[in-house]
């Protein structure tokens, strides 16, 4: 009975989002398993897009758009073979999707109707703590550590499922989770379903993808600080301390203050010379590393899929454009302060033959993560009432993350 009510479940999920739906009816009939190129990856496209896959993490590993010239680009960070997913110790979660709880845990522990849990810790380690004072995406061994499997796979979708066994990392009960990942012309639409199907538990997912819409290549700059972005109803900002862990505070951002994009679009680099940027992503650190709040109340009815982005992010330079639209209630932009110049470049990226000036790999600053996804470490905030878009039990609705990101290009 509880192994047919899982499949009942599973079954429901299915069918409540139409990309996933879709890929399974398209895939029906088809009699050998999905299969991916000699570099182990897996590809789609649409008329517009072609995109690659990895089951390490059910990341995106490549994006082809032609930029305003034409030429075309690469735009997301990733490695050429899937094989050295598993092997860079970096490890910067390159576009996979962090679970079963992305984002930081403060103190790797949480409380379920009056049980406490403890998780393993990977972040911030210190002499008392070897392993770290909180979680991060997951844990050591997290979502993104670990190969998904291959469900469906069409010319323009392709599903990864991955099942989370119970205690793993700590977390209480199995979940069982489905990834979604189409091309429509322009559009690249991402569905994100999960089933806890025996505990209550966390779950809160994203997809942790590195752009650079200048595919690497831009001749006047190595960073990504002249991209330009927009977060129209994200006026407000979850306040954290000295390791990013948040404070329970929700602070404003004023206008014209260094997390003041709501106001009107401005470069990342724009406010790079106020001091309020300096500890601003986490103690001595410059730069974002900073969750927004998305608040759309005000809109009443609204259909999240239409209305208008959450977020934009363009560069002049290729004349490249995302209008990201989402479903959930906050959003994290990382100007990647951490890179130090050692990840390599794919070969479809960066400007060849003038490695002097333009070093094959990703500088600080020289890219940026967009990240749809609810409050963090909401689990221990109970004050902000996210309890329901965070902790589900076999009884519960599935958890749904839905987001579509619109491409554009402005010749």
């Amino acid at each position: 009975m509880q192994l047919k009510n899982k499949l009942m479940g599973l079954a429901a999920v299915a069918m409540s989002l139409p990309g996933l739906a879709a890929a399974a009816a398209a895939a029906k009939g088809n009699s050998t398993s999905p299969q991916p190129d000699k570099n182990g990856k897996y590809w789609i496209k649409s008329d517009s897009l072609k995109a690659g896959f990895v089951a390490y993490g059910a990341s995106i590993s490549d994006l082809y758009i032609n930029d305003k010239y034409g030429i075309q680009r690469d735009i997301v960070a990733g490695w050429d073979n899937a094989t050295y997913y598993t092997l860079d110790g970096q490890h910067p979660n390159y576009g996979n999707v962090p679970g079963r709880y992305a984002n930081r845990i403060k103190n790797s522990t949480f409380e379920i109707d009056g049980e406490t849990y403890h998780v393993e810790p990977n972040e911030h380690p210190t002499e008392d703590h070897p392993d770290g004072v909180n979680t991060l995406h997951g844990g050591p061994d997290g979502w993104g550590y670990r190969n998904f499997t291959v469900t469906t796979h069409t010319d323009n979708s392709i599903t990864f499922k991955i099942v989370d066994p119970d205690g793993k990392e700590g977390f209480p009960g199995e979940v069982i989770s489905y990834v979604t990942y189409t091309l429509d012309g322009w559009d690249w639409d991402i569905s994100i379903v999960a089933i806890s199907t025996e505990k209550k538990t966390p779950i809160m997912l994203t997809s942790h993808t590195y752009w650079n819409l200048d595919g690497f290549a831009n001749n006047e700059t190595q960073t990504a600080l002249n991209h330009t972005l927009s977060l129209p109803y994200s006026g407000q900002r979850v306040a954290v301390d000295n390791i990013l862990i948040p404070t329970g505070e929700i602070l404003a951002n004023e206008k014209g203050s260094v997390n003041d994009f709501w106001s009107k679009p401005k470069q990342i680099g724009a406010s790079f010379d106020d001091p309020e940027i300096h500890d601003n992503c986490g103690l001595d650190c410059t730069g974002y590393d900073n969750c927004w709040t998305v608040n759309r109340q005000q809109l009443g009815a609204y259909d999240w899929r239409t209305h208008s982005p959450v977020a934009s992010l363009s560069s002049a330079w290729s004349g490249i454009k995302i209008d990201v639209y989402s479903d959930q209630d906050a959003f994290q932009m990382y100007s990647c302060n951490g890179q130090n110049g050692t990840l390599t470049l794919k070969e479809s990226q960066g400007i060849h033959g003038d490695e002097d000036n333009f070093p094959r790999t990703i500088p600080q600053y020289g890219c940026v993560v967009l990240e749809v996804q609810d409050y963090i470490d909401g689990i221990n905030n109970p004050a902000w009432f996210r309890g329901p878009k965070q902790i589900f039990g076999p009884g519960d609705d599935p958890y749904v993350l839905r987001a579509r990101y619109h491409f554009s290009v402005d010749a």
